[in-house]
Parts: structure tokens; C-alpha cells; sequence
């Protein structure tokens, strides 16, 4: 069931309005039965893997404070062994099986492995993650073990964020769910408004912009430079306005049934490094791998050859985590050399800008700090989005080309052969310093209290007017829920 679609505008108020009309102790019910029937809507199937991995990790995390030594090892093994192998049996078995036989090609044996007849689960990554830190958590005595089933089984399957996070922490979550909560209007209508800017973001911004980069990347030695480099600008913000658009609708309407999720995005466009920005994109599952990938490995505690080794490995793992295929670990990859880089000239750096007085140019170096960070990421980008490694690189062998004698007529035929009118792009473009500056407004509401109610009723209604004119309704699932 999507966000976006007239069943979900269906089940959602009939959900809130029960929520409240219950009492206390029989909510949780009601949100477990609705998390279940939201997943069941694209399979029903796919409730049996995630009741399962609900009661193994809750069995294990119910006998970890009674064991000792190696069975304690053992039984966190245990966690680790189930939601690790069936990520590996649903996500990775064509990559792994594939690797494999592509090896054992060199060595001379062919091998042509099944097909799997598995389907990937919608956002199988974001629950497994979500309760392997619950058995993490519970076995190094940061959190006790729930002792209620079904109120452990509604922690692992909550709706709002089920399929596409926020990816949740026990200690923040689970409490919140089991204690009373009541109806306050002005969160309720904040989780409204919050809700509905995520929407714009979504079917707004994000699916129209998909237009232009699927006709792009499918083509990749079709187009010149400034084809791609625009694609891969369109690719940065549609991923950026469809899974923040997520995280906001599913933020918002977590609200209006009194529980608040963690923030995932905090204005990553606006970052001047490459660390600030993963430190601002997909913030839980950043702080996942740091707390308990790079963190376990030594961090940066360590000789630097292995910080430099732990920090590839761990954003080469974020990598594998987006999908299922070579370019998104060499994607991760790639991002952890920007970092380790970064690091490593940062002295140098800042003594040559010492040196030419650049340091005293405050606002030139923040501009200059800024403009390089989204270069480096966007580039890389490509990456992740282009089918396979090999079109990847011919993006990248053709992005210095047609810049400086652009043919007669490009733009046109450009426009022709995307089948999108020149006025809908360039109101996406601009949309896209807007989209910035909604965020930045949103996330520093203190500053615009000022602001009369009347004018903020006018936005809300400029915006559901933008998404009944302009937005892209026959468009499919939003992006990570393929992950």
C-alpha cells in the first residue's frame, strides 16, 4: 500500500480515528493488525518472513539475560545468522551466485546457476536492520528484552516506517508505543503539514524529475555532457525529494497517532563535506553502521590503516545495503575514499588557505566548500543509478564532452527525445533551490515565528493545489522501497 494512493487516504484516517477512539490498552493491537494489513497489501506472503524473523529475534532476545559466556555469543550468532542469511537468500542470491560464477569462470569451470523464484520483500533491509540493533542492543545491556510478543512484533512492523524507515532504535521506539499517549491538535497538525510537504516532494518533485533521468540513464551513448551532468543533478534531487519525502510523510503521520521518529535527513543539499553530508542523508542508517559496523571494528581508535580500512568497508557495506549489485558497493566505495581523503589533506588544506588568504574570504570559501562537496557527491551518483558498472563509466568518459561546441539544435532534440515540455523542467529546476529552502525553514521553525497563521494556511493550500496540478499520480513505489 503507497503513501500515494487512494487506498492508503482510505485506511489512514479510519486507523488515526480508531487509534483514538480505543483506549489505552487495546492501540497496540489495533497498530499491529493495521502494520500487518499496510504490508499485506503487496503480499500477503510477505508477512510469514517478517512474523518469523519477529519471533526469532524476540525468542533470542528473551533468553540472552539468562545466558552465560559462550551461549550468549552463541545465540547473538544465532540473530546475526537468521537475518543476515535471509537477506542473503532474498536480496543477494543473483549477486552472490553470480560473483561465484563469473570466478569460477576464470578458473576455467562453468557453472550457470538457477534463477531464484523468491520475491525481494518490500523493505526487508530497513526491519532486519531494525531488529538486529534490538538484539545487539538487548545483548550488550543497553535495552531490556520485551516480555510482550505482540508489542515487540508492533515495534518491528510500526507502518509509518516499516518499508522505508526511519530505521529505529528499541530504546527510542518501543517505549512509545506502549505507553499512553494523548491527542494533542497541534502535533496532529503538524504531523499534517509535515506529512503534505512530503508529499510534494514526492509526487511533485521527485516524479517528475524521474522522467528526465530514466531517459538519460537508459541511454547512457546517447547523450553529451551537459545531458548527463543535468540527469545526474535530476537523479540527485529525485532521490533526495522521494526518500526525504518518505521519511516526512512517514514521520507526520507517526505523529498524528502521538509517536515521534527519528530525523533521517537534515539538509544534506547544504553540506560543505563529504562527511557532513552522509552525516545529514539517511541518518539512521549512517548511525547504524557507525554504531555497530564501525564502532565494533575499532572506529577510528585504531592504527590509521585500519580507520581507513574500517571506513571503506563500512560505507562499502552502505553501499551493498542500497542493492544488490557491484556499482552500489563501489558507489559506498568510492564515497569512503572521498572521506578518507578529505581527512587526510584537511591540514593541507587549511594551511594553503591560510597561506593565500582564502580563510579571510568567509563567504567565497563556504560557496567554494559547498559547490565542491555536491560535485564530488552527485558524480558519484552516476554510480548508483547507471544499470551496471561498464554504463557507468561511459557516463563518466562523456560527461567532459559537448561543453564547449554544443551542436545546433541540441537542446530541442533533447527536450523531443525526453518528451517532457521545456516549462515543466525548468519549473523543476527551479523547484529544487526551493526545495532547499522549505527544508532549511522547516527545520528552523523558531525563526519564522512571526509569520501569521493565515499565510501558513496559504502555503498548505498552495501545496495540495501544486500536487493536484502537477503531480505525477501513475508513478510506482517510492525509491528505497526496493531496498
Amino acid at each position: 500500500m503507497l503513501f500515494n494512493s487512494i487506498e492508503f487516504l482510505l485506511f489512514f484516517p479510519i486507523v488515526v480515528s480508531l487509534h483514538w477512539l480505543l483506549p489505552h490498552r487495546l492501540r497496540w493491537l489495533l497498530l499491529l493488525v493495521s502494520s500487518y494489513v499496510f504490508y499485506m497489501a503487496w503480499e500477503p506472503a510477505y508477512a510469514l518472513l517478517i512474523a518469523f524473523s519477529t519471533v526469532v529475534d524476540y525468542s533470542i532476545a528473551r533468553a540472552l539475560p539468562s545466558a552465560k559466556g559462550g551461549s550468549k555469543k552463541a545465540l547473538l550468532v544465532s540473530s546475526l545468522l537468521v537475518n543476515v542469511g535471509l537477506l542473503a537468500a532474498f536480496k543477494y542470491y543473483a549477486m552472490i551466485t553470480g560473483t561465484l560464477a563469473t570466478l569460477l569462470g576464470f578458473a576455467g569451470v562453468v557453472w550457470v546457476p538457477g534463477e531464484s523464484s523468491l520475491l525481494l520483500p518490500v523493505g526487508i533491509s530497513f526491519y532486519t536492520f531494525q531488529t538486529l540493533s534490538y538484539t545487539i542492543d538487548v545483548y550488550q545491556g543497553k535495552v531490556e528484552p520485551e516480555p510482550h510478543l505482540g508489542k515487540f512484533a508492533l515495534f518491528v512492523s510500526f507502518f509509518p516506517q516499516l518499508v522505508a524507515g526511519p530505521i529505529e532504535r528499541a530504546g527510542d521506539l518501543l517505549p512509545q508505543l506502549i505507553t499512553e499517549r494523548h491527542w494533542d491538535s497541534d502535533v496532529a497538525i503538524e504531523g499534517m503539514r509535515q506529512t503534505l510537504w512530503g508529499m510534494f516532494k514526492k509526487v511533485v518533485v521527485a516524479d517528475n524529475l524521474a522522467v528526465l533521468v530514466a531517459v538519460v540513464f537508459a541511454t547512457p551513448t546517447e547523450w553529451a555532457g551537459p545531458a548527463i551532468a543535468l540527469a545526474t543533478l535530476a537523479f540527485a534531487y529525485q532521490a533526495y525529494c522521494d526518500f526525504s519525502g518518505y521519511s516526512d510523510i512517514a514521520i507526520g503521520i507517526a505523529k498524528v497517532l502521538g509517536v515521534r521518529l527519528s530525523v533521517n535527513f537534515d539538509q544534506p543539499t547544504l553540506a560543505r563535506s563529504v562527511a557532513s553530508f552522509w552525516s545529514r542523508w539517511h541518518i539512521t542508517l549512517i548511525t547504524w553502521l557507525r554504531d555497530y559496523v564501525y564502532f565494533p571494528m575499532g572506529g577510528n581508535r585504531v592504527a590509521t590503516g585500519w580507520v581507513i580500512f574500517n571506513v571503506l568497508f563500512a560505507f562499502s557495506l552502505s553501499g551493498l545495503w542500497h542493492g544488490a549489485a557491484w556499482h552500489y558497493v563501489m558507489w559506498g566505495c568510492v564515497n569512503g575514499i572521498f572521506i578518507v581523503f578529505g581527512r587526510a589533506t584537511q591540514g593541507i588544506r587549511t594551511r594553503i588557505a591560510e597561506g593565500t588568504g582564502f580563510t579571510k574570504l568567509k563567504r567565497t570559501r563556504a560557496i567554494w566548500q559547498w559547490f565542491s562537496t555536491v560535485s564530488m557527491i552527485y558524480a558519484s551518483f552516476i554510480l548508483s543509478r547507471a544499470p551496471d558498472i561498464p554504463s557507468a563509466l561511459r557516463m563518466y568518459i562523456r560527461l567532459p564532452r559537448g561543453w564547449l561546441s554544443p551542436r545546433p539544435g541540441m537542446f530541442m532534440d533533447f527536450f523531443e527525445q525526453i518528451r517532457i515540455d521545456p516549462l515543466i523542467l525548468l519549473m523543476m529546476m527551479l523547484m529544487i533551490p526551493m526545495t532547499d529552502l522549505i527544508d532549511w525553514c522547516k527545520r528552523h521553525p523558531e525563526r519564522f515565528t512571526w509569520v501569521p497563521g493565515w499565510a501558513v494556511w496559504i502555503v498548505d493550500w498552495a501545496m495540495i493545489m501544486g500536487i493536484l496540478i502537477l503531480g505525477k499520480f501513475s508513478a510506482t513505489q517510492f525509491m528505497y522501497f526496493q531496498f
